[in-house]
C-alpha cells in the first residue's frame, strides 16, 4: 500500500514537471518566446553600413572599406510590417518588389511602410533603416524664423563709364594722314595728336580766313572764323593762322581727355565721311558695373543699397559700392531689369567686360518663417519636402514657399517652427539633382 501511494506521488511530480517546461520551451508555434527574446540581445551582431553581408559577432571594422561596424538592434516582438519594395544598397534606382541580388551582387535591402504611423498628411511614412540612412548621407535642416534679408545674387559685366567716353569724327571728309595710334589699347594724353587730315574743305575754309585777315572787313573775317570754328578747327589752330598769316595743307587732331584708345577704326592713307567714327577714347579711372536683376525681385532693388561685388580673378577680395541708377525698362530677351554701379578704379583693376559677382541688400522682412532651400522640392505642379519623423521615419508634406533670398527660402504655410526637414541625401531621398525621382520611390 506504501508503495503504490509514493508511486502515484511520483507520477503527478513528473507530470507537473513536464507541463512546466513544456510550455517553456514548446510555446505556441509562431510566437518567441521569453527565453529566446533574451538570447537575442545578448547575441549581438555587428554589420557593415556600406556592404550589409559583413556581419560580424564583436565590434571592429569592415575589410572592405575600413568602416566601423554598427551594432544591430533587436526590436521586440511586433506584428509584421509591410514591405514596400526592396532596393540595392549602393543604388537606389534598381528597385524590384521581391527579394534577390543587386548588379553588384549584393544582398537587396527591404524598405517598409511604418506599421505604427500609417499614412502622413500628404503621402505614407517610410521607414528606411538607419544604416541606409548613413549610407544616404542624410542632412537634416530645422524650419527657423526671425527676420528674412532680401539680398539679390546675380551676375553683371564691366563696362565704361559713358560719360568719360568720347567719339572722335571728323566734321568734313578727308584722308587721314601721320597717324599716331596704331593700335587699340594705346594710352592717351590730352592733348596728345591723334592723327592729321587732308581736307580740301578745311583747307579752302583756311584760305578764306587768310584773306579775310588781309582785307581786314570785319564781317568778313568773322563769317569766315565762324565757319573754321564749325569745321571743327581749334581755337588754338586759329590763333596761329592768324600769326603766321599762312595756311597749312593739313590739319592736327588732339585728344580732349585722358584714356585709352577704346576702339580705332581708320588706318594711315585712309578716306573717311562725317559718320564714320575714326575713334574712340575711354578714361578707365571709373568705371561701371551693370547688374542683371530678375523680373520677381525688381521690386527688391532702390537706390543708394549697398552692394558687394567680386571677381573670380581676385579672389578673397571684394568691393563695396551703392546702386547708382536703376534702369526704366526690362530687356525684352532676358527679361531682366538692369541696374547701374559705380566704382572708382583708380588701378584699373576693374578691367571692361569682365564678368563679375554682385549681391545687392535690400531691407529684411519681420518674423518670417524659413527654411533652407536646397531642402524644398519643385514637382512643377506643387512644393514639397521631406519631414523626418525620427527613428528612420520620413514623410512627404505640401508647403507653400514665397520669396527667395540666397540660401533660404520664405514658408508661407505647410510647415511650423522647429520642424526637422531633410536638406540633403542620397540613393532613397534624393539629392538636389533627382527630387522628383525620390517622392516617386515614397510612394507605396
Amino acid at each position: 500500500m506504501k508503495n503504490k501511494i509514493i508511486l502515484t506521488v511520483v507520477i503527478v511530480l513528473v507530470g507537473v514537471t513536464g507541463w512546466f517546461f513544456a510550455d517553456r520551451f514548446n510555446p505556441v508555434p509562431g510566437q518567441e518566446t521569453a527565453l529566446e527574446h533574451a538570447e537575442k540581445h545578448l547575441d549581438k551582431n555587428y554589420v557593415c553600413p556600406m556592404h550589409p553581408q559583413i556581419v560580424r559577432k564583436e565590434e571592429g571594422s569592415c575589410p572592405i572599406c575600413g568602416m566601423s561596424l554598427v551594432e544591430v538592434k533587436q526590436d521586440a516582438p511586433a506584428k509584421e510590417k509591410k514591405i514596400l519594395y526592396w532596393v540595392a544598397p549602393m543604388d537606389a534606382n534598381y528597385r524590384r518588389d521581391e527579394p534577390g541580388k543587386s548588379p553588384m551582387g549584393m544582398d537587396l535591402v527591404p524598405v517598409y511602410e511604418d506599421g505604427e504611423d500609417g499614412a502622413g498628411e500628404d503621402g505614407p511614412v517610410v521607414r528606411i533603416s538607419p544604416a541606409i540612412v548613413n549610407n544616404m548621407g542624410v542632412r537634416i535642416t530645422s524650419v527657423k524664423r526671425g527676420p528674412f534679408w532680401r539680398r539679390i545674387d546675380t551676375v553683371a559685366s564691366v563696362d565704361y563709364d559713358e560719360s568719360k567716353v568720347s567719339h572722335i569724327h571728323l566734321r568734313t571728309d578727308g584722308w587721314i594722314e601721320s597717324l599716331n595710334v596704331r593700335s587699340e589699347g594705346e594710352r592717351i594724353k590730352k592733348g596728345d595728336r591723334l592723327f592729321n587730315v587732308y581736307s580740301p574743305t578745311l583747307v579752302n575754309a583756311m584760305e578764306e580766313y587768310a584773306q579775310a585777315l588781309a582785307s581786314r572787313n570785319r564781317r568778313l573775317l568773322e563769317a569766315s572764323k565762324d565757319r573754321l570754328l564749325s569745321l571743327g578747327i581749334s581755337p588754338q589752330q586759329i590763333a596761329r593762322i592768324e600769326t603766321s598769316k599762312k595756311v597749312s595743307q593739313t590739319v592736327s587732331v588732339y585728344a580732349q581727355q585722358d584714356g585709352v584708345v577704346a576702339k580705332l577704326n581708320v588706318r594711315e592713307g585712309m578716306y573717311v565721311k562725317p559718320a564714320m567714327e575714326v575713334m574712340r577714347l575711354a578714361d578707365l579711372s571709373t568705371v561701371w558695373i551693370l547688374a542683371e536683376v530678375f523680373e520677381n525681385q525688381a521690386d527688391w532693388v532702390a537706390l543708394g543699397q549697398s552692394v558687394d561685388v567680386s571677381l573670380s580673378y581676385l579672389p578673397g577680395k571684394q568691393w563695396e559700392g551703392k546702386v547708382e541708377y536703376i534702369y526704366p525698362s526690362l530687356d525684352p530677351r532676358t527679361r531682366t531689369l538692369k541696374v547701374r554701379l559705380q566704382f572708382e578704379n583708380p588701378n584699373e583693376e576693374l578691367k571692361p567686360n569682365m564678368f563679375a559677382h554682385v549681391s545687392i541688400y535690400g531691407g529684411a522682412k519681420k518674423d518670417v518663417l524659413m527654411l533652407s532651400r536646397e531642402a524644398l522640392i519643385r514637382t512643377g505642379q506643387e512644393q514639397r519636402v521631406i519631414l523626418d519623423l525620427g527613428e528612420g521615419r520620413f514623410a512627404p508634406r505640401k508647403v507653400v514657399a514665397g520669396i527667395e533670398s540666397g540660401d533660404w527660402v520664405e514658408i508661407i504655410e505647410g510647415l511650423a517652427e522647429g520642424d526637422k526637414v531633410v536638406a540633403s541625401g542620397q540613393f532613397l531621398i534624393d539629392s538636389e539633382a533627382s527630387l522628383k525621382a525620390s517622392l516617386m520611390r515614397m510612394q507605396p
